[in-house]
C-alpha cells in the first residue's frame, strides 16, 4: 500500500464524499449497461469511453491508459470486434501497429448510457439545493482535469466527431 497524502480534516472529508460518489457513480454505469447491453462489462466501457474521449488508439496506448497488460488489451479488443463495437485498423504508414477505432454501435452504445446515467445523476442534482452551483461545477471538473479527462461539454463534442470518424464495421479475422 502506498503511504497516505496528509490532509486536513476537511479536505479528508471531501475525499470520503468523492469516494462515496464514485461508488454511486459506479452502480449507475453498470446498471446502464446492463439495460443496454449485459454483454459488455465495465472495463470494455471503459476502453469504449477511452476511444471517444480520445480517437483511435494502438493497443499499446489502451493499455497504458486502462493500466493493464498489453495482452489483456488485446483480449479485450478481440472481445469488443467480435461483438461489433470496435474495428481493428492498420494504418499505410506502419501495417506492424493495429489501431482500435470506435464503430457507429459502438459509439451508440456510449451515448446511450451516458445520457441515461446524465438523468440519473440530473434527477439527484434537482433534488438538491445548491448555492453556488456554478462553484461546485468548476471544483468538480477540475477534479477531472487533474484526472485527465476532459469536461462534459468537451467530451460530447468528441462523441459527437466520433460519428464522423467511425468506420463501418469490417472483417479484421
Amino acid at each position: 500500500m502506498t503511504p497516505r497524502t496528509t490532509l486536513s480534516p476537511a479536505e479528508d472529508e471531501v475525499v470520503g464524499a468523492l469516494l462515496a460518489l464514485s461508488r454511486v457513480f459506479v452502480a449507475e454505469t453498470a446498471r446502464s449497461l446492463s439495460r443496454l447491453d449485459e454483454d459488455v462489462t465495465l472495463p470494455q466501457f471503459r476502453t469504449l469511453v477511452v476511444l471517444v474521449s480520445r480517437g483511435p488508439q494502438r493497443v499499446v496506448d489502451l493499455a497504458q491508459e486502462l493500466a493493464v497488460t498489453s495482452s489483456t488489451a488485446v483480449r479485450m479488443c478481440n472481445r469488443l470486434v467480435r461483438k461489433g463495437l470496435v474495428v481493428r485498423e492498420e494504418r499505410p504508414d506502419d501495417r506492424r501497429v493495429a489501431w482500435i477505432t470506435l464503430t457507429a454501435a459502438g459509439r451508440e452504445l456510449v451515448g446511450e448510457a451516458t445520457q441515461y446515467r446524465r438523468e440519473l445523476i440530473a434527477e439527484l442534482i434537482a433534488g438538491l439545493s445548491l448555492t453556488r452551483p456554478l462553484g461546485f461545477a468548476s471544483v468538480l471538473n477540475a477534479i477531472v482535469e487533474a484526472a485527465g479527462e476532459v469536461p462534459d461539454a468537451q467530451w460530447w463534442q468528441r462523441w459527437r466527431e466520433a460519428e464522423t470518424s467511425s468506420s463501418p464495421q469490417v472483417n479484421v479475422g
